[in-house]
């Protein structure tokens, strides 16, 4: 039996910009034409996005928080996320937890804690924080290495 790839599912969070215009997604930070084609991309092609949004993401999230257990976070995220798979890093699955924790306990019952210099602030602000951080290196990526290849083919 194939089991699912986690480069297999969608990185999408539900909360999609790129109907009014955003050339990069404020919630899963894909490019447009990535969502666009998601479903006819090739699976190598969904890995390297999939590469992508690690790379530009693990930076920000160690920052903020601390893994304490990943064997805790896996088995809560599965809990509650029903498919969830099997192979997702330990870096997306933190950034779930997160994006679920109602507070820093609730983070800590997840097997993460806010790194020293984050426990003060509030969990909600650290998000938002982690996610206009993530947002704009997206937009940066976006327009370093997409935009001049456009600019090539005209």
């Amino acid at each position: 039996m194939h089991r699912q790839s986690f480069t297999d599912t969608t990185p999408c969070v539900g909360l999609c910009s790129t109907v009014y215009g955003d050339q990069v997604c404020r919630g899963c930070k894909r490019f447009s034409q990535e969502i666009i084609t998601w479903n006819a991309l090739a699976q190598p092609q969904r890995a390297a996005v999939w590469q992508r949004l690690r790379q530009l993401l693990e930076p920000l999230l160690n920052e903020r928080i601390e893994v304490l257990s990943a064997l805790v976070l896996r088995q809560t995220l599965a809990r509650l996320i029903p498919g969830l798979p099997e192979d997702m890093p330990v870096s997306l699955l933190a950034h779930r937890a997160l994006l679920r924790a109602v507070d820093a306990e609730a983070l800590t019952r997840m097997g993460l804690k806010l790194r020293a210099d984050h426990a003060e602030i509030p969990l909600k602000r650290v998000r938002e924080e982690l996610d206009k951080q993530f947002f704009a290196v997206s937009q940066a990526y976006y327009q370093r290495h997409v935009l001049p290849l456009g600019e090539q083919i005209n």
